[in-house]
């Protein structure tokens, strides 16, 4: 009879927490992608493979148990992108000011301060949004991006609404790629993003691609003016918000870039 019994320690309960957390967390992140197919995929494998080892049914819990090992190397390769992303996000200090309440005892080892005047960018934002002058300006956080910074044409200069608004004229020859503003300096112009796989929306156009791509593989923010409406849009962490006014951008530059305190 104490069979039917299962003896629950508090600890099965908080593994059982944590392993629902994790789930939620990678659902959420594979959401609305081709990957998420995959993931519900494997999940159910996993859970028929626990299955039948519950009713002790050997043989095939030795097929699925192999399966599933091998395919672990596999699995990595496929989601490559999605733990990379994964990572990124626990590594970066954003992640802990977010949810510093869950986190308090690490959050001073990544509490970072910036620097940072957002208002040359907030005026030639706005600038080019009224010419309908295309624009992708990527700012970096804690990866500054050097990797694509030797894509393009290194500028280091102090960050003004001028330059800005000249280098993305039409008829510069680094309007076409992305500007990477770091450490309160354009870096570089002309820079060449990776474009990201996601399906969205037709309106979006090569810019807001590459700014989601850019926003999928690193912790930097990416803004968009569009060429052809002029609206101005903005990515972090792979999610892209269309039409955005000029207040939502600055309080966003605000918020994200963790000027809100040194500001008051």
């Amino acid at each position: 009879m104490n069979l039917l019994f299962i003896d629950i320690r508090f600890l099965d309960l908080v593994d059982i927490f944590l392993v629902a957390t994790l789930l939620y967390g990678l659902f959420r992140m594979l959401k609305g992608t081709v990957a998420i197919n995959i993931f519900l995929g494997i999940v159910s494998l996993f859970l028929i493979w626990k299955l039948v080892g519950a009713f002790q049914m050997e043989l095939l819990s030795q097929i699925l148990g192999a399966f599933i090992s091998v395919g672990l190397v596999a699995l990595i390769i496929i989601f490559q992108p999605e733990i990379r992303q994964f990572l990124l996000a626990i590594g970066t200090p954003t992640f802990f000011n977010t949810h510093g309440h869950r986190f308090k005892f690490l959050k001073f080892a990544f509490k970072e301060r910036f620097e940072f005047d957002i208002d040359p960018i907030i005026v030639a934002c706005q600038h080019m949004a009224e010419l309908k002058t295309g624009a992708l300006i990527v700012i970096t956080r804690q990866n500054e991006l050097n990797q694509y910074i030797g894509t393009g044409q290194e500028i280091n200069a102090s960050i003004s609404s001028q330059l800005i608004e000249n280098i993305f004229f039409k008829n510069s020859p680094l309007h076409d790629g992305a500007m990477i503003i770091s450490r309160n300096e354009i870096r570089a112009a002309g820079c060449i993003m990776p474009v990201s796989k996601k399906q969205i929306t037709a309106r979006a156009g090569l810019r807001h691609r590459a700014a989601i791509g850019i926003s999928e593989v690193s912790d930097c923010i990416s803004i968009v003016v569009s060429e052809e409406t002029g609206r101005i849009s903005y990515c972090i962490k792979g999610e892209i918000k269309f039409r955005v006014s000029l207040q939502r951008l600055q309080s966003m530059l605000i918020e994200e870039l963790g000027l809100e305190e040194e500001s008051r």
